[in-house]
């Protein structure tokens, strides 16, 4: 032992002492308040009273807290005094008799009266010492003869004794773990540097040391210190000795003993305090007077020296406190955290059980720059909040005013997320949770659960876990039922959910403080004079209604003692109240003299000032995770991880690629692009987004450009051979050149620098010809390669591969230079992996050595990049660099612009517009903005503000019209003028409902003619009469046609019945079914934008399952499948093998593809399944975990894996939440990077070599990261020789009543052709598709839908209405629909079914029930619809009808729009979120017309799910499965263009 010396030494002696004579019971210690009984008449229905068992045998107290362990306790409320019941300090024992009175615990479970005992002055101590070296914890344990109490909370009156020897024992642990190198220590630092060691690990300790820790205090504790480490080498062995002969420790005492002499002049040198007795029993080093003299001495002035210091601390608080207290603004009175101590639980300690990222790592540098309100705002649940020393901590002890300056540091660890499409509320308002609160005491709530952290309990939402930084400010959103709690550090503001289970009981005194203040809010609220009430007036009565509540000690000066300590939470809370009379009310004047009077600590309040970021000081961010439970690093190839680690390894050394682009490139503009569409993972948009305004690449940025190069001395020229050949224009061509030594050749590489900007990279030029132009110059053409730095590959590309455009230019010979430029071409497949990887090995050891020898770089190209299009192609097979005047990018881009050119067709029955040739009788789709919108009534009940979910409302589709004849140019071969055409109209011109009920295919016949611009033409369609012949197959083959059966007129709405006599069309002859198919089929090959487009995501759900051309499929990361359903519906693949690791998705995806192998298992165990089956072992990398876990797997199962050759097709949405907030590089990046499941994804990809890949996830995928991820991944495709297409896609444009943005990259195999997008067909109001490029440019994959398309939006009516109706908590899995379906929606999503499955609803609490029976029915009606009212429950309690949270924050949250929000039928669903509530982001989930939440198949509809699909698991489950699908009509609109892809091919 340590300190108070040898416990066995004294055990003895004490034993012998006290059996040679009996002494007297010593005094009792003054007792603390806290010691006395005290009677409360408490109702027998409150509380059980627990009698308290006390003893005044040490032997006793042992006996009744024994739980069959070694003797030892916890010891709570206890004193330290001696035999006349005076306290005295630790430093004295062995000096005099010393006695404890406290309550004896036992050493482990909880503190409460049943299991611990009262024992006065039991004892006496013969030793102390200080634990906890090893753990970085300091405890000071107490030992008696019979046994060793660890210390836990002194008594009141001993708090100042007791702290001033803890602080110390602090001091000494960290001096321990800043010297011992076992712990990351130095034994070799110098004073200076161990004392800035120890004052920096001091900062937010739990006691006063981190605040009055200085140089004077260290030195002061030195020999104190000193003493308390040496005694540690007592036992060791020689060679273990550690801080015995430590220089630094003699140095340190001798500083300790100058500052004593001068404090202690005339009086012998303080002795060591250790207790060592010699061989006649008493302390060595007594010689010259006896025993108790010394003793006696000893005591003294130890005793004085204590004094001494409690003095000097109390000065120096006291001195602190008056510059606090000067006049200097605002002050703030700190709440005091001895008086709050009772409503808290007994000390415990954070003991993080999984690994957590510094919250630094999250957010944008530039965060430094911002006010705290500019802040970005998240989530965090399952959290727990602790100071510097992991003790945990109340929130009460931070000031909620920002700019307060305080003595106290609070950190926090816990789940952070987005916020998204969960719940953000602390509390839901029902009465259960409300009663819970307020009726268990935080040592109730202690008491049912363990003293530990509990991270994976049930409805803790997944996210990333984090460790904060130091918690700046905090505050109390407020309403009846419900609490909002968030706090702010320097990275961003965080709205508390649901906290850990050990910090519950912590959090609970803050709840419970919230609530009591909304209850006197709500009295003073229906007092008719506030003014009349004064503080003791409102406590007297909150005390009465607590008492019939029986919800609190309702005796009076327990609530006003409850009510001033915690006063600060009140007092915030009604200074956020909207009325004034409340907030200056008497109540609160009253309040804060209690407070005053208290003598609460006032803290100066500073002006708000801009966030100044630091290092994070989180102990967390020091100490590495106790229990790491790490997700485990993914399985990759040696290409893969490769390409991955190079990357992050380059840039974290070199701190370059924040952007991912280097500077000098200027392409800090396509970052700026990519951060102006960045949006939350969840896709949660608002109403108010904007598109960027970023240019589109367009064709004219590809025409040949003439490059002056900047030339040298002039020198010999010489064409080597006589000319080859004639340019277009007669010049002579040539195959290759000479001069000053440079050789250039037709088909080798040359560079150019360009005179009119030398600061740019030389260019590079493929050369096609060598021709002498008519004015003697010397001219070379070639294809313009770019490298992979300027394309959007950024700085994830090597820095010697280039890229084959589509751009030309040309330059004289005499400018240029020759540079090696490989074409690499490698054979393809999975049997050529290994061969490929090893050339290309090769190919980058011989970049590095010519780089050593300083020889001029060699580039390499293996692809052609067209940054219109977002994609990468192979190099073409021929046409290239042939050497005979031609150029074929030239030619190509020729016959484009000439079919593209606008002009008159022969006779003029026609012209030519985009390619598509348009003749008289053929139909039109027209910009809907050049015919007025009919006015009819149902259009003036539409004609109202845009809400949110309505956004779509006002939209219109292309008009539909027939073209009569075209009004001439005047000039031969000009452009036509002007157009007449007779417009066709749609049912839903003519208002909602006629929309609703008929085909969304369906056209009226008009008499109106109109003549129009011809640049009002947006493509071609074709209007038929309905027939049997045009059966199912051909309509989804034909997503252009129209059907006209009827005739309307405009002018007062009829509809009639279409004449026999009217003439639809002069170019279609129907005769029999198949003749029409084939008409139709081969009109859509030859004819205009319908064909070349032909991708429809609406038409049948079901189609055929057995296509030749269907692509065996591997679904990864598959969940239920919506990716799969919809691909199957396009008739192009086969999901024969689906790898998922949740178990109700599995399930659901096997329930829907029975036919699938579903593989319910870890990614990375499969992967390394497959690759061991296949003899690969040593291509794949993997954990030792993967390895064990993979022997698990059956053989059975193991059979069932693909195989190389088997898999055409890879699709997945591979999860990136462990990295996507990442915005800098550092030291660890890369160690979380490989978690990421990505990397897993393009393995299986690199392993497989599928025809065809397909990756979705959300839209800000390529932009995180500042879109390093997105970018790693196209080069890694690009690596491994596929064809690579990006884009962003918005779900409504095909077909599905909601706004679902979602990033996608194709890859085909170099011999595929690689798929297009889907062209939209749906009308949808939308933004942020553009991609940002290089050059401040953008690339948007279609256009958007918002200003017209083939047909009108989806909407929440067209999905749903034809459902039957059912109950808030609806739970029947099955039952009848009731009526047929009506709208085309409808009819297709329901297909054959009979039966309707999931119908059912989460049930809402009483009171979310009854605002949802408020809430009118009506577009855009939210909780701002509600009455402002109260409600009686059934459990009799009244509350506010209007959350009052929502209104006092509605201006700084957008007016919380959406919130309790009502479906608009003609509107649309906001984005599916995985579980829909009124309080979550996306609020707006209350059916339109009944008084429930949707469904779980109204959600899947509104995702496009056919109600065939099936779902599994509870209704959270099935509620996340749609939420994370993939909608199948997207799926089904990109399967249609792989199918015309493959068939493109066959044709070809």
């Amino acid at each position: 032992m340590v300190g108070g010396g040898a416990k066995e030494d004294g055990a003895q002696a004490s034993k012998e002492k006290a059996a040679s004579h009996t002494r007297t019971r010593p005094k009792r210690a003054n007792a603390a308040t806290n010691f006395k009984e005290k009677t409360y008449e408490i109702e027998d229905a409150y509380v059980i009273p627990k009698e308290e068992r006390v003893t005044t045998h040490e032997q006793e107290a042992l006996f009744l807290t024994a739980r069959g362990e070694a003797e030892d306790r916890r010891l709570s409320d206890f004193v330290v005094h001696d035999d006349e019941g005076n306290v005295q300090p630790l430093e004295v024992v062995g000096n005099l008799d010393i006695y404890i009175s406290g309550v004896v615990v036992p050493k482990t479970g909880i503190l409460d009266k049943v299991n611990s005992v009262r024992c006065d002055a039991f004892g006496p101590l013969i030793s102390w010492s200080i634990e906890g070296y090893d753990k970085g914890v300091a405890s000071i344990t107490l030992s008696t003869a019979l046994a060793d109490y660890s210390c836990m909370k002194p008594a009141g009156t001993y708090k100042n004794f007791y702290n001033l020897m803890y602080e110390k024992a602090i001091v000494c642990v960290e001096v321990y773990r800043a010297l011992n190198p076992a712990i990351g220590g130095d034994a070799d630092l110098g004073l200076n540097d161990l004392y800035a060691r120890v004052s920096r690990a001091l900062i937010g300790k739990p006691t006063a040391v981190g605040q009055f820790f200085s140089r004077d205090y260290f030195f002061a504790q030195g020999e104190f210190i000193a003493t308390q480490l040496k005694e540690l080498d007592v036992e060791a062995d020689d060679d273990d000795q550690l801080f015995s002969g430590l220089p630094v420790l003699e140095a340190l005492e001798e500083c300790a003993k100058r500052t004593h002499e001068v404090s202690f002049i005339g009086s012998q040198k303080p002795g060591v305090l250790s207790i060592q007795e010699g061989n006649n029993g008493h302390p060595s080093g007594v010689n010259q007077v006896g025993a108790d003299e010394q003793d006696a001495m000893d005591a003294d002035e130890k005793l004085a020296r204590h004094l001494q210091e409690y003095e000097d601390r109390t000065v120096a608080r006291q001195g602190s406190n008056l510059i606090r207290m000067q006049p200097k603004g605002k002050v703030y009175v700190k709440i005091n955290e001895d008086e709050i101590a009772a409503d808290y639980p007994l000390p415990a300690h954070y003991k993080p059980e999984e690994s957590e990222m510094d919250e630094y790592l999250l957010h944008e540098d530039n965060n430094a720059l911002l006010a705290p309100e500019d802040l970005p705002h998240r989530k965090l649940y399952d959290w727990t909040l602790y100071n510097a020393d992991f003790r945990l901590i109340s929130l009460e002890l931070l000031p909620m005013l920002a700019g307060a300056e305080t003595d106290v540091e609070i950190f926090g660890s816990g789940m952070m997320m987005e916020e998204d499409d969960n719940s953000f509320c602390v509390d839901d308002g029902t009465a259960t949770q409300s009663a819970a609160v307020f009726g268990l005491s935080a040592g109730q709530l202690l008491a049912g659960s363990e003293n530990r952290i509990i991270h994976k309990d049930v409805g803790v939402p997944e996210g990333m876990r984090i460790f904060l930084s130091a918690i700046k400010e905090w505050v109390i959103e407020f309403g009846a039922d419900m609490v909002f709690v968030s706090i702010r550090t320097d990275g961003a503001w965080y709205r508390l959910g649901k906290p850990s289970r050990q910090y519950a009981p912590w959090y609970a005194p803050v709840l419970k403080t919230a609530r009591l203040a909304i209850k006197v809010i709500t009295m003073l609220k229906e007092e008719q004079r506030v003014s009349r009430l004064s503080f003791t007036d409102v406590v007297k009565r909150l005390a009465e209604k607590l008492s019939d509540e029986g919800s609190f000690n309702s005796k009076l000066a327990e609530v006003e003692r409850y009510v001033v300590v915690h006063g600060q939470i009140i007092l915030q809370q009604f200074a956020e109240y909207p009325d004034e009379t409340i907030r200056r009310s008497q109540f609160v004047t009253g309040l804060m003299s209690k407070m005053e009077q208290k003598h609460h600590t006032k803290l100066v309040f500073s002006k708000k000032k801009l966030i100044k970021k630091g290092r994070n000081s989180n102990p967390r961010a020091l100490q590495p995770d106790a229990k790491k439970q790490k997700p485990m690093r993914a399985t990759t190839t040696q290409l893969v991880n490769r390409i991955w680690s190079e990357y992050y390894a380059k840039f974290s050394q070199t701190g370059e690629g924040l952007n991912g682009f280097n500077s000098e490139n200027g392409l800090k503009d396509m970052v700026a692009v990519q951060e102006e569409a960045e949006e939350v993972e969840a896709e949660v948009e608002d109403e108010s987004e904007e598109e960027d305004d970023s240019p589109l690449i367009n064709i004219s940025q590809k025409a040949t450009q003439r490059i002056k190069a900047s030339k040298k001395m002039q020198k010999e020229f010489k064409w080597s051979e006589k000319a080859v050949g004639n340019t277009s224009v007669n010049e002579p061509v040539y195959a290759q050149a000479t001069f000053g030594g440079e050789i250039i050749s037709v088909g080798g590489a040359v560079l150019v620098n360009d005179e009119e900007d030398p600061e740019q990279l030389p260019a590079i030029l493929l050369v096609e010809y060598l021709y002498q132009a008519k004015d003697g110059l010397r001219m070379l053409h070639g294809r313009v390669l770019q490298r992979g730095s300027e394309t959007i590959l950024g700085n994830v590309a090597s820095e010697y591969e280039v890229f084959l455009t589509e751009q030309c230019a040309e330059v004289e010979i005499e400018g240029v230079r020759s540079v090696v430029v490989k074409l690499k071409r490698h054979p393809w497949g999975h049997p050529h992996r290994k061969a490929n990887a090893a050339a290309d090995q090769a190919d980058r050891e011989l970049a590095k050595e010519r780089a050593r020898k300083g020889l001029p770089a060699e580039y390499f190209c293996s692809a052609l990049y067209a940054s219109d299009k977002g994609a990468f192609f192979s190099l073409p097979k021929s046409g290239l660099a042939v050497g005979d005047g031609t150029c074929e990018a030239c030619q190509l881009r020729d016959q484009e612009e000439e079919k593209n050119a606008t002009c008159m067709l022969p006779d003029n029955k026609g012209f030519r517009l985009k390619g598509i040739e348009y003749l008289e009788g053929d139909f039109l789709y027209l910009d809907p903005s050049i015919f007025p919108v009919l006015q009819n009534k149902e259009d003036l009940e539409l004609a109202k503000p845009i809400f949110k979910g309505g956004r779509n409302k006002g939209l219109r589709p292309f008009a539909i019209c027939q073209l009569l004849s075209v009004q001439g140019p005047k000039k031969k071969n000009g452009i036509p003028s002007l157009l007449n055409v007779q417009r066709f109209y749609r049912p839903d011109d003519f208002g909602p409902h006629k929309g609703y009920i008929a085909d969304i295919h369906e056209v009226y016949y008009s008499e109106e003619k109109a003549v129009v611009d011809f640049s009002a033409v947006r493509g071609w369609c074709e209007v038929l009469r309905p027939t049997p012949v045009l059966d199912t197959a051909v309509k989804a083959a034909t997503p252009h046609l129209y059907f006209c059966s009827c005739f309307c007129d405009p002018n007062n709405g009829t509809v009639k019945q279409l004449p026999a006599n009217v003439k639809l069309s002069t170019h279609t002859r129907l005769a029999n079914g198949g003749s029409a198919a084939a008409e139709l089929a081969a009109k859509a090959k030859g004819k205009g934008k319908a064909v070349e487009n032909d991708n429809s995501a609406e038409g049948t759900h079901s189609v055929d399952h057995h296509h030749d051309d269907c692509l065996a499929t591997l679904d990864i990361f598959a969940g239920c499948g919506g990716l799969s359903e919809g691909l199957r519906q396009a008739g192009i693949s086969v999901a024969k093998w689906a790898i998922e690791y949740e178990y109700p998705a599995a399930v659901a995806f096997k329930l829907n593809h029975p036919n699938a192998e579903v593989f319910q298992e870890n990614c990375n165990v499969i992967l390394r399944c497959i690759m061991e089956r296949g003899g690969d072992l040593n291509d794949c990398l993997s954990t030792p975990e993967a390895g064990e876990m993979a022997l698990n797997i059956s053989d059975e199962k193991k059979q069932a894996l693909p195989k190389p050759g088997e898999v055409d097709f890879i699709n997945g949405g591979p999860p990136c939440q462990g990295f996507s907030g990442m915005n800098r590089f550092n030291t660890g990046a890369w160690s979380k990077v490989q978690c990421e499941m990505i990397l897993a994804f393009l393995s299986y990809t690199d392993y497989f070599r599928p025809r065809y890949f397909l990756l979705e996830n959300v839209r800000n995928f390529v932009s995180f990261n500042k879109g390093q991820t997105f970018r790693l991944t196209l080069a890694t495709l690009l690596e491994m020789g596929y064809q690579v297409r990006f884009g962003v896609l918005q779900a409504g444009n095909y077909g599905v009543s909601q706004s679902r943005k979602r990033a996608f990259i194709w890859a085909a195999a170099p011999h595929e052709i690689l798929p297009e997008w889907p062209e939209p067909m749906h009308v949808f109001a939308t933004s942020q598709l553009k991609i940002g490029l290089p050059g401040g440019l953008s690339y948007s994959a279609v256009p958007d839908a918002g200003q017209g398309a083939p047909l009108r939006a989806i909407t929440v009516k067209d999905t749903i209405y034809d459902l039957p109706p059912v109950e808030n908590g609806a739970s029947t899995e099955e039952i009848k629909y009731g009526d047929p379906p009506v709208s085309w929606f409808q009819k297709q999503i329901r297909g054959q079914e009979m039966i309707l499955r999931d119908h059912i609803s989460k049930e809402m609490n009483e009171l979310n029930l009854e605002r949802c029976k408020r809430i009118p029915k009506c577009p855009g009606a939210d909780w701002r619809s509600l009455p402002d009212e109260k409600v009686k429950l059934s459990s009799g309690q009244l509350v506010d009808l209007i959350p009052w949270c929502l209104p006092n924050t509605a201006d700084r949250h957008n007016q919380w729009k959406g919130l309790y929000g009502r479906l608009d039928w003609e509107g649309n669903f906001p984005t599916s979120v995985t579980d829909p509530q009124p309080m979550g982001k996306v609020g707006m989930c209350f059916h339109p017309e009944q008084d429930r939440i949707v469904t779980v198949r109204e959600c899947a509809r509104s995702q496009g799910f056919p109600d065939s699909f099936k779902f599994s698991g509870n209704i959270q489950s099935r509620h996340r499965q749609i939420g994370n699908a993939v909608p199948p009509p997207l799926a089904r609109a990109l399967g249609l263009k792989l199918k015309e892809a493959i068939q493109r091919k066959k044709r070809n």
